[in-house]
């Protein structure tokens, strides 16, 4: 089947691009404001066009073990949450990424701490790209400020995870995740056959098939010489993915004197701000990290030899500040500004900051 253009919620689109995607399995548990995400798939019912599963976990920490499972019978399998039920899922995730199993994790992010507030925060930034789990381990991170990017990285975090054998993260917010957007939805892919699953992935745990050795994944060695060469393979890989996977997108930013750092639905409103900047002769860009891990470090610390000041915008209480000024190394001013509780920051409000804290400061 061919493309469609409809109009859908955000969760609603990465539900139907899973589905079209060929997508194996679903394994989640409701939550506000992702909920729409299991809701749709239930009432597609691909089961009966595909053969996808979709199943309701009994928790969150149920849902995450299945995928464990899925995914290390190389199926392409995925699950979704709101910031406390990522929380649940975070041994999993260790688990997931020390057997280096690909998968994909989606979380529309809500106001915390604690359960919170059903609003949309972005403050699950330190628990994602930090490591939310124990070890050292990174996610692939990859943040969408559209509803057809919530579609599109689908795709891209399934591609991704298989790539290099590691979970990917959408990190998304109730914002993105509510707002209905025209979406244009992939055409129909089919579901890997058992034979290209083998092919593909001949890691994969298959039991004694044809008297071939069972394939044993695990995260667990209890030698730890073997364990720091695991370790030093994890590190190797994520070095790796740094180098060649790194997404943002610039606007305005060629003649930029002064710059705005923000991802997702942040980064929509800052494209309004830069416009009333210029309006008033101010010379202002947004760059908008699309993989918040891998960091676009390298363009920032770039960017910084060029602007008199960067105001990194959140919906949070300063998070991603922490990277930005670890890329720009002290070379400029750069400061935060945020709301919390799920309130959502106006663009009038983001222009005040920057004059109070970066201009107001020269």
């Amino acid at each position: 089947m061919t493309e469609e253009i409809k109009l859908m919620k955000g969760n609603e689109a990465i539900a139907h691009a899973a589905i079209r995607y060929g997508t194996d399995g679903y394994f989640g548990y409701p939550i506000t404001p992702q909920s729409e995400i299991l809701e749709t798939l239930m009432a597609e019912m691909p089961w009966k066009k595909n053969g996808m599963v979709v199943l309701q976990a009994e928790s969150e920490v149920a849902a995450i073990n299945m995928i464990y499972g899925g995914a290390a019978s190389g199926k392409r399998v995925m699950t979704s949450s709101s910031s406390p039920g990522i929380s649940l899922k975070q041994e999993g995730i260790s688990y997931l990424a020390g057997a280096d199993l690909p998968c994909l994790i989606v979380n529309i992010m809500r106001g915390g701490p604690g359960l919170g507030t059903i609003q949309p925060s972005q403050a699950d930034y330190f628990q994602t790209v930090k490591g939310g789990g124990h070890g050292d381990y990174r996610l692939i991170t990859l943040a969408p400020n559209s509803v057809q990017e919530m579609a599109d990285f689908v795709t891209l975090g399934f591609d991704l995870a298989f790539k290099y054998s590691n979970p990917c993260m959408i990190l998304s917010d109730g914002i993105i995740g509510q707002m209905m957007e025209k979406v244009v939805l992939p055409p129909y892919r089919e579901r890997k056959s058992e034979a290209e699953i083998r092919k593909e992935s001949p890691w994969a745990t298959q039991g004694k098939l044809k008297g071939n050795k069972p394939n044993i994944i695990t995260s667990l060695e209890l030698d730890p010489e073997i364990m720091e060469e695991n370790n030093n393979r994890f590190q190797a890989k994520y070095r790796k993915i740094e180098e060649t996977e790194v997404r943002y997108e610039e606007f305005h930013c060629a003649d930029a004197e002064y710059l705005l750092i923000a991802f997702g639905s942040s980064a929509r409103i800052c494209q309004k701000v830069v416009e009333l900047a210029r309006e008033e002769g101010m010379k202002l860009g947004l760059l908008r990290p699309i993989t918040l891990w891998p960091f676009p470090t390298k363009v920032i610390a770039e960017s910084a030899n060029k602007v008199k000041g960067i105001l990194s915008v959140e919906l949070n209480a300063g998070q991603m500040v922490e990277d930005v000024r670890l890329a720009v190394n002290g070379k400029v001013r750069v400061e935060h500004f945020g709301r919390l509780g799920g309130i959502v920051f106006t663009p009038d409000e983001i222009l005040a900051a920057l004059k109070e804290k970066i201009i107001n400061h020269e």
